[in-house]
This record gives C-alpha cells, structure tokens and sequence, in this order.
C-alpha cells in the first residue's frame, strides 16, 4: 500500500509540476513602438516592379545556358528606375552578375548589407494562366516569375532608397545592396561580393535577406500573425543514390533488380528518419510561439524536458515545414534508367536533396545513410558539379541589430509577434555568416499559404497592395541604418 501511495503522490507532483509550468509559461509582453508614416505612390511602384517581371533573369548551372543580355538588360533597366539612387551610390559588378552599391553614410563602423536576387527560376509558358514574363496586371495581383522570388524583395529595397535620396537623407551607418544574379544555382556572385567586402575591411554590423514573411495558421494552437525572422538555415547537399543490378534483356529478369535494390533502400530511409534536434533557432521559436498557443500545446512547449519524444512524433506525422525545422530532411527529386522500356539497366539513380540541420554535417549524415541502407550494392554520390553546403552559423538575438529589425517589422505589422525561426531553405546571405553575427531573412511582406506555395510554382503573382507595406518597411529600415 505504502507503493502505491508513493506512485500516486510522485505521479500527482508530476502533473502539477507540468501545470504550473504552462499556467506561468505566458507571452512576453512588449511596447509597441511609435509608428511612422511612409507614403508610397502604389500604382507607379506597381509599373517599375512590372518592368523588373518582364526581364528573363533565368539562371542555370551551365553559364552557356544564361541570357546575358536579359541580365544587362536588367541592370540598365535599375539606371532608369532609380536615378537618385545611382547618383548619390556607387555601384560595381562583381562575379558574373552580381552587384554591389554602396551609400556612403556618415560613419562606417557598423556598416549594414540588405540583400535580394534578381535570378530567377524557369517557367513553363504554356502552363501559365498569364505569361510569366509578361508581368501582366489582373484582379488587383502583379503576375509573374519573380513576383515572390525575389524581384519584390530588390524592388522594395529599390523604392525605399529612392525616396529617401530624393529626400536627401544620409544613413548614418554606411550601407549596401547586394543584389546577387546566380542564387537560384548556388551560384558564386554573392561569395565574390563578400570577398571583396572582406578585402576592403567592411564587417557588416546588420545583414538582411530574403526568407521568412508574415504568415498565419503554422504554428499549432495559434492563430495571429507573425513575422518568422531565419536566424541561420539548413545546409543543402544535391546526392546521387545509385544501385547495381544484372542488365541485359528486360524478357527474364533476374531474381534481384537494380530498380528494387534502389527501392529498397529508398524505403529502408524513409522508415528510419534522421534524428529530432532541437536547434536554438527553434526552441527560440518555440518559446515565443508557444507561450500564445492554447494550454494542450503550453503543456507541451513549457515542458520540454519530458515531452521532446512527443514532440517528435508529433512532427514526424505532420511532415513539412513542421519536421523540417527538427531533423535532417531527404527529398528525392530525381530518378534515372534505362532509356528503353525493355532494357534492364545495370545501375539505376536516385536524385536527392538534403537539407542538413544544424549540429550535423555532410558527412556524417551521409555515412548515417549508408549505414541505414546496408547494401554493397548501393552506393551514395555527392553531385560533383554543385557544390554541398553545409548548416550556416546561428545569428544572435535580442541585441542591438535584432531590435532594430523588430521595431521596423512592428512599425509596419504592429500586430504580428516578432520570431526567431531556422531557414529550411537556401539563401545567399549565408556567405555573410563568416563576418557577421546578425545576419536575418525576412522578406518584408505577409504572404498566405497558398501565396507561399506559389515560390518557384506554376502563375506565381504578388497582391499590388502588398507592395505599399514592403517599401514601408525597407524605407525604416534604412531609416535606422
């Protein structure tokens, strides 16, 4: 009897341990800041941005395969969009198309990177309900490739810098725009630029790119807006899983095939996914996101410590965004054969894209994979051409810079919260992470779900009074420069 007492009262200290932890585990409260008005003239900005669309800045791995000319096209077109901005800046080329302005302000000690690419992804015309470089204008929405990813970005920053020449304002910080024309190949424009930042002794004290929006609905238990601020992002290795088999004539096929060793192995990985790690830049996001969540999710994310096993079930079942933010992430993108229908390939390949959570590198998850697979007949294959990147350095929060970037968010969404949260993408302002230890993604804008889903898709379009926001937004940026 005196057992089972003890059980009971050590499993009734428990649960109220866990109560009170989620009844005290309650949102921060902070100061809204004074708002200041910007005004933008929405439908001319709309034109410029539209002129942006209709050049086709479509990158590629194979520099044979680039227009220069749309790229030359493109930079001239800056020249005639904003000429106070090329009157009071300097501006160069560095790489293939990068570029690189510079506004002198008056001091140069903490000097402040803002970053966008003008590259774009291909687009299949005839599957478009408007043509993607056309940049039509229908229904109240700008169409075209580029729309989200990231001309927006470029043309806010743009539009911004432009008035504030025109007003003749000086930043006190210097500052520059880094607009890169090769990030969609994880390309070499933004290493370069970085490069010759580093000879030239500039340390950037604030560097900010695109990447995370206002968003609503992703996370469980809340409902409100918020603006996901990338504090670091997951590395990306291209890689090759190719399986060996008996070739030869596809009318007696052998007992073991190369396309089933290679499904094996494919299901061998899907059954054992990578590791749950719980990351700063998550458990930061956690902690704030949690604390506005209904009390079932409170419980969760106040208790931590014994609700992580959970937590990961919780996010293997969702999958998406929700288990990327938590573990090494496999996509497979790609499959090969043979090139009859009766022919028995003697290797078959699957393309796959890793996403390396921070903690783990490329070669450690790679010979986790092998040792999951346990073939002798699978081998697994870095792409040679790409090269694999691996997780960047986490930036620092709730400091000088961070505040910065918070009081602009909420002088423009001032009710959306302000979140730390890991990039599961790719972007160029990792190359900045060396120098600098505030380096963000945030793209300036609210974007929905289906809007989000639309980044490199089929008819990708951005609302026009989005637009309106966005230049705010980079404008009191510059402002705090």
């Amino acid at each position: 009897m005196a057992i089972l007492w003890f059980v009971l009262g050590t499993l009734f200290c428990f649960l109220a341990l866990i109560v009170i932890r989620a009844v005290g585990f309650r949102p921060k409260r902070t100061p809204r800041p004074a708002a200041i008005a910007v005004d933008v003239d929405e439908y001319s900005a709309a034109l410029r941005l539209q002129a942006m669309i209709q050049k086709k800045t479509v990158s590629n791995i194979d520099p044979s395969q680039v227009d220069q000319q749309e790229f030359e096209s493109f930079r001239e077109l800056l020249k005639g969009l904003y000429p106070a901005v090329h009157e009071k800046c300097r501006r160069e080329r560095i790489g293939a198309n990068g570029i690189l302005y510079h506004w002198k302000g008056m001091h140069d000690e903490a000097p402040s990177v803002l970053m966008a690419h003008y590259d774009v992804v291909p687009a299949k015309e005839e599957a478009w309900q408007a043509p993607p470089f056309s940049g039509t204008i229908r229904d109240g929405e700008l169409w075209g490739r580029g729309t989200l990813d990231t001309k927006c970005t470029l043309h806010g920053i743009m539009e911004a810098a432009e008035a504030l020449c025109k007003e003749g304002f000086i930043p006190d910080q210097d500052l520059y725009f880094v607009f890169g024309g090769d990030e969609e190949v994880m390309g070499q424009d933004a290493p370069a630029i970085v490069e010759v930042l580093k000879q030239r002794g500039v340390k950037p004290a604030f560097v900010l790119d695109e990447g995370g929006a206002v968003v609503e609905g992703v996370f469980p238990g809340v409902k409100g807006q918020a603006a996901m601020i990338g504090i670091a992002e997951k590395g990306s290795v291209f890689l090759n899983i190719r399986a060996q088999g008996k070739g030869g004539h596809a009318s007696a096929p052998p007992l073991k095939q190369s396309f089933v060793t290679l499904a094996n192995a494919v299901r061998r990985l899907e059954k054992k996914p990578m590791p749950f790690r719980l990351t700063k830049p998550v458990l930061e996001l956690f902690d704030i996101m949690g604390r506005h969540s209904t009390f079932a999710y409170r419980l969760i994310f106040a208790n931590l410590w014994c609700f992580s096993s959970l937590l990961d079930l919780i996010c293997r079942v969702s999958g998406g965004e929700l288990n990327a933010l938590v573990r090494t992430t496999c996509a497979y993108t790609r499959a090969s054969g043979a090139d009859a229908y009766n022919v028995l390939p003697p290797e078959v390949t699957a393309g796959v894209n890793l996403r390396l959570i921070g903690g783990e590198t490329i070669e450690q998850v790679i010979s986790r994979m092998e040792r999951t697979i346990g073939d002798s007949n699978v081998r697994l294959c870095p792409v040679e051409d790409v090269k694999g990147e691996e997780a960047s350095a986490v930036s620092k929060t709730h400091d000088a810079a961070w505040h910065r970037l918070d009081t602009a968010i909420r002088q423009t969404y001032p009710d959306a919260l302000v979140v730390p949260y890991l990039m599961v993408a790719a972007t160029d302002s990792r190359h900045f992470c060396p120098v600098s230890e505030h380096v963000f993604r945030f793209s300036g804008i609210p974007l929905t779900k289906e809007q989000r889903e639309l980044v490199h898709n089929t008819d990708e379009r951005i609302p026009v009074a989005l637009l309106k926001d966005a230049i705010g937004f980079f404008t009191r940026v510059i402002r705090m420069s």
